[in-house]
C-alpha cells in the first residue's frame, strides 16, 4: 500500500542542505538512562518525610523569629478576577471545582491535587488581589490565613509542605505580604516565622525531591526566604548554588523542562520571574544563571506556541490565555525567538508564511517525571494564522471538575494525539497506576532545507517490540506555507522476523473552527477554517478516510466536541507507506 506525497522526482530527496547551526543527517534522541534516586535513596527520603512531625525535626527548624520582610517583590503577572471575587464571596474556585472556605479542614482538603496545591501553595492570592484592594479584602486573607495556620505552622506534611509547594508559598506570602501581614500583629509574627521555618525546610530537603520544576521551586523558596528576610546573607549562597545545580539538572541545554510539560515549562519561567523579582525589590542584580536560564526557558516555550500566541497541547497541557502568555513573557524580560532546533526539548517547529508545523519529535520523558506524560511521538499540530487547524486533544494534566481521571487517561494515549497508531495500541505503554511503560526508546530525526521547502524526517521504535514494525514519519512545508505534504511509512524492525500484518489509523484531531466534509471520491476532505471560511484540502492517498468524532480540551480543563479525520488500513508483512497532504486553497 503505497502513495507518495509529492514529486516522485525524490520527494525528499537527500540533496537538501541543512539548517544553519545544525549537523547535517540523522540524530539519534534516546530515552534517558536516569532512572532517578536509587531503592536506598528513596527509602531514606520516605524515613526523612517520616521525621517532619518528630521533635527532631521540630529542632532543625527553629532559629530567630524575624520581625520585618526587607522587600516585598512585585509580582506581575495579573490574578484571575472571577476567581478572586468567589473567593470573597465565600469559596475557592478552581477549573470549575469549588471548595467552601467556611468550615474548610485544612489538614484534609478533599479535591483533586493540583487544586490543593492551588490552595496551600497561596496562589489564590494572586487571584484575590485582581479582585479588589488589599485594604478591601483584608477580613477575608485574614480569616483564610489563620485557619491555614491554625493546622500547618507547626508541624510540616503533605501535601502542604511538599517542597515545591511550599517554595511558591514563600514567594506568594512575599509577593502580597500587605494581604497576609497586614494589621494583626500575631499573624504578621507567624507569617514571618512561617517563612522563616519553610527556608530551613527547604533547606534540607530540596534535594530529595524530582528533578525539574519540584527542585526548581523547592531551591527558589529557599533562595527568597534568605533574600528576603533579615540574617539571611549567610545561606543565600548555598541556596544559590542549589538552585543553579536544580537549573543545570532540570532544564535541558536547548532550554526545556525536563519533563517536556508544556505547564511546567510555563511554570518554571513563572517562578524564575517570582524570584528576580525578589532580587529587583532587594536593590540587587539577579545571578548570572538565572538569567541565562530564564532565556533558554523563554525561547523553548516560543518553540511551541501557534498562531494564536498559545501553546500546543502536548504532554498533558492545553493552550492557556494567550494575554497570560505575553504577560509572563513580559514578566520574563526576555527577548529572543523560537531556537531553530530543539533536540532535547524534542518539539520541533516548521513554519512558511502563516503555516506553523509543530512535531513531537522525542520519546516521552522517563516515568517519574512524567505525571501526566503521554505516548504522543511523532504526532504533529498545524495552524494557519490564528486558526489551529490540526491539533492533539491535550488536557490530560488539567484534571477539574470536567475531566474525571477515566478521561485524563484516555487523553494520554497514542490515538488522542495526530500521529499513526497501530494495533490501536500506544506507540509507549500507559501502566495501570498511570506511569509510562515500555515503548519509544529511541527517535531518529533529520531537519532540511529543500528547494522544495523544509523537510522532517523521523523514526521511531515504540511498535518494535511488540508488533515488529518502526513508524516512519516524512514532513515536507512548501516556501509559502501553503501545502504540507507527509508520508507515514511503517516497515518490518528486523528482517529475520516475520511480522503479522496488523490495523493501523493515521489521525488528525481538527481544532474547534474547522468543518469537515468529505469529498466525493472519498479521498479527500474540504476543510472550512471559522469565521472567514478559509479553504483546506485534505487528500490521503490508497487508504480509507473518515470523519469521527473527537474532542478537545481547552485552557480551563474544558472538553468540547470537535472532529477528527481517520486514516485507516492494513499493513503487509513488509509494512506500508501512506501518502497525504493540507493545502490551501484560494
Amino acid at each position: 500500500m503505497s502513495a507518495k506525497p509529492v514529486d516522485p522526482d525524490d520527494p525528499f530527496g537527500e540533496d537538501g542542505r541543512s539548517r544553519e547551526d545544525s549537523e547535517p543527517g540523522k540524530r539519534r534522541i534516546r530515552v534517558s538512562d536516569d532512572r532517578g534516586l536509587s531503592l536506598a535513596g528513596r527509602i531514606a527520603n520516605q524515613l526523612y518525610r517520616m521525621t517532619w512531625g518528630t521533635p527532631l525535626h521540630a529542632m532543625r527548624l527553629k532559629g530567630k523569629f524575624p520581625l520585618k520582610l526587607l522587600a516585598v517583590p512585585n509580582d506581575e503577572l495579573p490574578g484571575d478576577a472571577r476567581a478572586g471575587k468567589a473567593i470573597r464571596a465565600g469559596h475557592f474556585l478552581f477549573r470549575g471545582l469549588k471548595q467552601p472556605i467556611e468550615g474548610i479542614d485544612f489538614g484534609h482538603i478533599d479535591q483533586p491535587r493540583d487544586f490543593q496545591d492551588y490552595i496551600h501553595s497561596f496562589r489564590w492570592l494572586r487571584d484575590l488581589a485582581a479582585a479588589g484592594a488589599h485594604e478591601q479584602l483584608a477580613p477575608v486573607t485574614e480569616r483564610i490565613v489563620r485557619g491555614w495556620l491554625a493546622v500547618h505552622a507547626e508541624t510540616p506534611s503533605e501535601p502542604a509542605w511538599r517542597a515545591d509547594i511550599a517554595g511558591w508559598r514563600v514567594l506568594f506570602w512575599a509577593a502580597y505580604a500587605p494581604y497576609v501581614i497586614g494589621g494583626d500583629p500575631v499573624c504578621r509574627s507567624a507569617i514571618l516565622n512561617g517563612i522563616a521555618r519553610t527556608g530551613r525546610h527547604l533547606e534540607r530537603g530540596a534535594d530529595k525531591v524530582p528533578v525539574g520544576l519540584t527542585r526548581i521551586a523547592a531551591w527558589g523558596g529557599t533562595v527568597a526566604a534568605a533574600l528576603l528576610l533579615p540574617g539571611g546573607e549567610t545561606r543565600r549562597p548555598a541556596g544559590e548554588a542549589g538552585l543553579h545545580a536544580a537549573l543545570t539538572s532540570g532544564i535541558h541545554g536547548d532550554g526545556g523542562i525536563v519533563s517536556r510539560s508544556p505547564l511546567e515549562q510555563v511554570g518554571a519561567i513563572e517562578l524564575l520571574g517570582l524570584l528576580r523579582a525578589a532580587y529587583v525589590a532587594r536593590g540587587q542584580d539577579a545571578p548570572v544563571f538565572l538569567t541565562e536560564a530564564l532565556e533558554r526557558l523563554v525561547a523553548a516555550l516560543l518553540g511551541i506556541m501557534m498562531g494564536d500566541g498559545s501553546i500546543g497541547s502536548w504532554q498533558g497541557a492545553a493552550p492557556l490565555e494567550p494575554d497570560h502568555l505575553r504577560n509572563l513573557i513580559h514578566m520574563s524580560r526576555v527577548r529572543t525567538r523560537a531556537p531553530l532546533e530543539a533536540r532535547e526539548w524534542g518539539y520541533q517547529r516548521l513554519s512558511a508564511g502563516q503555516t506553523i508545523v509543530v512535531i513531537d519529535a522525542a520519546p516521552p520523558p522517563v516515568a517519574r517525571l512524567a505525571g501526566g506524560g503521554c505516548a504522543s511521538t511523532a504526532a504533529i499540530e498545524l495552524a494557519d494564522g490564528q486558526t489551529r487547524i490540526v491539533v492533539s486533544c491535550g488536557g490530560a494534566a488539567m484534571g477539574g471538575a470536567a475531566i474525571p481521571p477515566s478521561l485524563a487517561r484516555g487523553l494520554r494515549t497514542s490515538a488522542a494525539h495526530s500521529t499513526l497508531i497501530l494495533a490501536d495500541t500506544n506507540s509507549t505503554a500507559i501502566m495501570p497506576d498511570g506511569a509510562l511503560g515500555k515503548g519509544v526508546q529511541e527517535v531518529e530525526l533529520d531537519i532540511v532545507e529543500l528547494e522544495e521547502g523544509s523537510r522532517l524526517d523521523m523514526s521511531h521504535d515504540g511498535y518494535a517490540r511488540r508488533l515488529g514494525f518502526l513508524h516512519r514519519r516524512l514532513l515536507l512545508l512548501s516556501p509559502d506555507g501553503r501545502q504540507l505534504r507527509g508520508e507515514d511509512i511503517v516497515t518490518p524492525a528486523d528482517a529475520r522476523r516475520k511480522v503479522a500484518p496488523c490495523d493501523y489509523a493515521i489521525r488528525f484531531h481538527l481544532g474547534l473552527d474547522v468543518e469537515p466534509t468529505l469529498t466525493a471520491d472519498g479521498r479527500g476532505a474540504v476543510l472550512r477554517l471559522l469565521p472567514d471560511s478559509a479553504l483546506w484540502q485534505f487528500r490521503v492517498g490508497d487508504a480509507k478516510l473518515e470523519i469521527e468524532e473527537s474532542c478537545w480540551i481547552d485552557g480551563e480543563g474544558r472538553p468540547h466536541p470537535s472532529r477528527q479525520l481517520v486514516v485507516s488500513g492494513q499493513t503487509t508483512p513488509e509494512g506500508a507507506s501512506v501518502g497525504w497532504l493540507f493545502k490551501r486553497s484560494g
